[in-house]
């Protein structure tokens, strides 16, 4: 196939502007699939937790047919802890198609995004998506779009670019807001005139630049990326190369070639320049290799990936439950599985530490990490995390933290709060827009350490009905200090079984954690205090039977509802002593120091 016959497009967004809703209609309006098929929605989405979060969190490849031309299509992340995703996979594209959404208009994502794509050159088409929502203002939109162009410092030619009017959820697109399409020929019509076909050329030696790493239990690791230059064939003898790492030089054999069709890998005899292929044969590829001609020898420059902003300490599970419900426990299990994550996460950073049983792991943001740690849990491992602490950097002999910038959608009558409770984190705010469609957009400059622990606040302090989104900006000198969390901790002072009658005289003191039956220890935090200061109770206390009986006495005990929460909402609410054990099964919250003597000495002593 020559090469002019192919489009490498990315479709980039902020998080639920729609990009897999868009793959979704592109991939049936093509053809991929029958017409009595049966497919699931978003089912660019495969992971569990992509399913379960309604999230993207890795790129994907598919291909699609239009006409003669094929469209090789790459699903990204909306979320900015996963921008890493969408960094590496703009190496493999000619062009872009921007999703805004027709109420929301451009978002922080979108901002990061549409930056990393000016920077690589690359073509855009814009899609005003969501149309036919109530209070859509595409008008509005495409003059928020124009602006952030500018502020980004676009060239002349970006300003010209084509702005298409789409419904993903309905199926159809335009070039008029006014008008109602009848399906998507709009934008795949504007796909093939505005996006180049791959300038690469078939009669130089052979290089093909790996940008996705995937696995296969039969094949063992898989190779994704594009082929710059020249022609591979299967059994081809080949080397590879990286341009970071001069020293690696390595005679590799490539076993087996695939090209993407619809949600499949079709394989092939071989593929040349402009496509995107995946490889088998070749261990422990990496992301950022090059497998070149044996004569040629010349490595691919890879993009360079925003560095991480946060760090959290893994460490082998040492409470009084560990080994009760996880495969995998011991330090050499989690460090390996740790070290393999790198294999395939570019944004994620791991380093061994003073200790031999804890590692440093180092990530985007809170959400990046928590996948992480919700992925181990599900395949069986047992381990500690700590709380999250932002990564400082010296810069002209000065302490710099990381800064975000956030965006909050919010209801009018919540906003004198907002403004307070970020107020006293460091947070700045840059500008507030008027309301819009009942609701008033605040933009705010806060570090990112004033954001731990605030999201869940956020949620109670907005009754639910806030939008927060945030995206690192740069590093700028240390802001402060910023108050600890108001609550304090409910901590079990003995261990056994959780009772009635313990947890009923230990709600008078905060919101609870466990339930009546569930097994606890010493050191573990069972509830949170609104005081401020941590208390320890003993909920395994029995009531103990006597001849004498008040009356009165045998009523029912009446339990508030626990405070069940997420693995997310955990991760936020520990303190600096604290960690969370996390097991397949289950997770609890605990102190460092479990025994309450040495915790007393140890605070005693700071």
């Amino acid at each position: 196939m020559e090469s002019r016959e192919i489009r490498n497009i990315a479709i980039i967004a902020h998080v639920d502007h729609g990009k897999t809703t868009l793959v979704d209609v592109l991939l049936r309006q093509s053809g991929v699939f029958r017409d009595n098929q049966v497919v699931a929605e978003r089912v660019m989405d495969s992971g569990d937790i992509e399913k379960e979060r309604g999230i993207t969190i890795l790129s994907k490849n598919t291909a699609i047919r239009y006409g003669d031309t094929k469209i090789n299509i790459i699903d990204t992340p909306g979320h900015a802890d996963f921008g890493g995703e969408v960094e590496r996979v703009l190496k493999m594209v000619s062009g872009v198609v921007l999703l805004v959404d027709a109420f929301e208009g451009p978002m922080p994502q979108t901002k990061f995004v549409l930056k990393k794509s000016f920077e690589l050159g690359l073509d855009l088409i814009v899609c005003i998506n969501k149309v036919d929502r109530d209070g859509a203002r595409p008008d509005e939109v495409v003059n928020e779009v124009l602006d952030l162009f500018i502020e980004l410092g676009a060239d002349e030619d970006v300003l010209d670019s084509p702005f298409i009017f789409a419904s993903a959820k309905q199926g159809w697109a335009s070039e008029d807001a006014e008008t109602k399409g009848e399906n998507m020929k709009p934008l795949f019509d504007a796909i093939l005139e505005h996006i180049d076909p791959p300038t690469d050329d078939v009669d130089q030696p052979a290089q093909l630049l790996i940008s996705t790493i995937d696995y296969n239990d039969y094949v063992g690791r898989i190779g994704v990326g594009k082929i710059e230059n020249g022609t591979i064939d299967k059994g081809d003898e080949m080397l590879l190369v990286n341009a970071a790492r001069p020293t690696l030089r390595r005679k590799v054999k490539i076993n087996k070639i695939f090209e993407f069709e619809g949600l499949d890998r079709v394989e092939t005899d071989g593929s040349s320049a402009g496509n995107i292929v995946a490889v088998t044969g070749i261990e422990s590829i990496n992301i950022g290799d090059t497998i070149t001609d044996p004569e040629h020898g010349e490595a691919l420059e890879f993009v360079k990936i925003s560095e991480p902003t946060l760090a959290m300490t893994f460490s082998v599970n040492n409470s009084p439950f560990a080994g009760r419900e996880g495969e995998f426990g011991t330090s050499r299990q989690l460090r390996s599985r740790l070290y393999r994550e790198l294999e395939t996460d570019v944004s994620l950073k791991v380093e061994d530490t003073d200790s031999t049983d804890a590692f440093k792991v180092s990530g985007r943001g809170e959400l990046h990490l928590s996948v992480l740690i919700e992925n181990l849990r599900r395949e069986g491992y047992e381990f500690q995390v700590s709380k999250p602490e932002v990564l400082f950097k010296e810069i002209d002999g000065k302490r710099h933290e990381p800064m975000e910038k956030v965006t909050i959608d919010v209801g009018q009558e919540f906003i004198g709060s907002i403004i307070e409770k970020l107020g006293r984190r460091k947070g700045e705010l840059l500008t507030m827009q008027e309301p819009s469609g009942g609701y008033s957009r605040l933009v705010f400059r806060i570090p990112a350490r004033g954001l731990i622990g605030y999201r869940q606040e956020f949620m109670t302090d907005t009754k639910g009905n806030g939008i927060m989104n945030s995206e690192f900006e740069n590093y700028a000198p240390y802001k402060g200090d910023i108050p600890r969390r108001k609550t304090g901790s409910i901590i079990s002072f003995d261990t056994g079984v959780a009772s009635a009658y313990g947890l009923h005289n230990a709600q008078d003191r905060g919101d609870l954690f466990v339930e009546p039956g569930e097994e606890v220890y010493a050191g573990m935090v069972v509830g949170s205090s609104p005081k401020g200061l941590d208390l320890e109770v003993s909920v395994t206390k029995t009531k103990k039977q006597t001849n004498v009986r008040a009356a009165g006495s045998d009523d029912a005990l009446r339990l508030s509802p626990i405070e069940d929460l997420s693995l997310e909402e955990a991760i936020e609410f520990i303190e600096d002593d604290e960690l969370i054990e996390i097991t397949p099964k289950s997770f609890r919250i605990r102190k460092t120091i479990l025994d309450s003597n040495r915790r007393y000495k140890s605070n005693k002593n700071k």
